[in-house]
């Protein structure tokens, strides 16, 4: 990280990023494991361990920490307090009672999406869009949304940056090809993707706008590969998915807290 203040917590840091790197694919790890994960020394991860644990949000059996319950309450105060619910689950119901399926909001941090609001009637085993799910940007809809909306320098760097992974065999990892599919997302205003993240996932991602014009997050309807194609998607979706993005726009610009809070990420 860069441009640190000088009143900068090293400790603190360390901390959050010990309570980051526990994920799906993570969900138990021993103490070198954490260290090799977040970066840091084995000491230091230690010493994040016993802090968390000491306050309740880390656990340990045998050898192997785990996140415990308490973590929850980190998130969830900014879903209740920004009002999330009640300003956007409406509109993703009444796409998912339009258009079946599933519907999601997110934004971009660095080189992935999180997850802000979700609702779906799809039971099937795949890629789960809960709460606060982080996945790559480049191999979702509403990323490439996202990714479209920044400057042309902005872009350039995070795609220099940016390791695409392979989480298909369809998915895109050539990083010129990625910035071929950002721009045809930007001059379009929406983006679609096929396989990307999982099998089985169609999606088509619209963006939502600050009262400014900026883009601050985006918003997708996803199907069953095979049930859908992208061009039923544009064709029957699109103008509803726009329409609810614009609303959304216009309600969380009543909302000056949530605002800024998307215009930072």
């Amino acid at each position: 990280m860069t441009d640190r203040p000088p009143e900068f917590v090293e400790a603190l840091a360390k901390g959050l990023a010990v309570l980051e790197c526990f994920d799906p694919a993570h969900p138990e790890m021993t103490l070198s494991e954490i260290s090799r994960r977040v970066g840091v020394s084995p000491a230091a991860a230690r010493r994040s361990l016993i802090t968390l644990a000491a306050l309740g949000y880390v656990g340990q059996r045998d050898k192997r920490f785990h996140l415990r319950p308490k973590v929850m309450a980190l998130g969830s105060g900014f879903y209740f307090a920004q009002r999330i619910d009640e300003l956007m689950l409406p509109e993703l119901r009444q796409i998912v009672d339009q258009h079946g399926d599933a519907s999601s909001v997110a934004m971009l941090e660095g080189t992935e999406v999180v997850y802000i609001a979700h609702h779906s009637t799809q039971r099937a085993r795949r890629a789960t869009a809960v709460l606060g799910a982080r996945y790559p940007a480049h191999a979702t809809s509403l990323g490439r949304v996202l990714l479209a909306a920044l400057p042309d320098d902005a872009l350039d760097d995070l795609l220099a940056r940016m390791t695409p992974a392979a989480l298909t065999a369809r998915t895109v990892t050539d990083k010129a090809d990625l910035r071929r599919l950002i721009l045809a997302a930007r001059a379009d205003g929406f983006a679609t993707t096929v396989d990307q993240l999982d099998y089985g996932i169609t999606a088509l991602a619209v963006p939502i706008r600050a009262a400014d014009g900026r883009v601050v997050a985006a918003l997708n309807s996803s199907g069953y590969t095979g049930m859908v194609t992208p061009e039923d998607m544009v064709a029957t979706r699109l103008p509803d998915l726009r329409a609810a993005a614009a609303r959304l726009s216009a309600v969380t610009a009543r909302i000056p807290a949530l605002t800024a809070l998307l215009r930072t990420a």
